[in-house]
């Protein structure tokens, strides 16, 4: 796989977005304890709009999520409350949440603040 580095240096061609995707909380166990993803997305999603946070989130639960748990992530087709998301080290709600539109070199971080007990 491309280092993020050379995933933005490529998709200056305006073909892809490449983008670090971090998970941590316990939210690894649920992408094959992967805590961090180099993903190189292209400019448009299958609907034909810009990539933003909201498609992102459907991509890892439908392409790259392994575990079958879906809704431990995902709720009502966004991130489910108890999910904190980073957008470049800033809360997405600042950034517009799920209709933030991905830029290449951006980093986006999930954390859980679920924990069981």
């Amino acid at each position: 796989m491309a280092t993020a580095d050379s995933q933005v240096r490529n998709d200056r061609h305006g073909d892809s977005i490449g983008i670090i995707v971090e998970f941590a909380g316990g939210l690894e166990m649920l992408f094959s304890n992967a805590r961090r993803l180099e993903i190189s997305l292209p400019t448009k999603d299958e609907n034909g709009h810009v990539y933003n946070i909201a498609s992102l989130v459907q991509h890892l639960c439908k392409d790259i999520m392994k575990d079958k748990r879906k809704e431990l992530f995902m709720l009502d087709g966004t991130v489910r409350p108890g999910i904190l998301v980073l957008v470049n080290e800033a809360d997405w709600e600042l950034e517009g949440g799920d209709a933030y539109e991905l830029k290449s070199g951006d980093h986006i971080l999930f954390v859980s603040t679920l924990h069981g007990g």
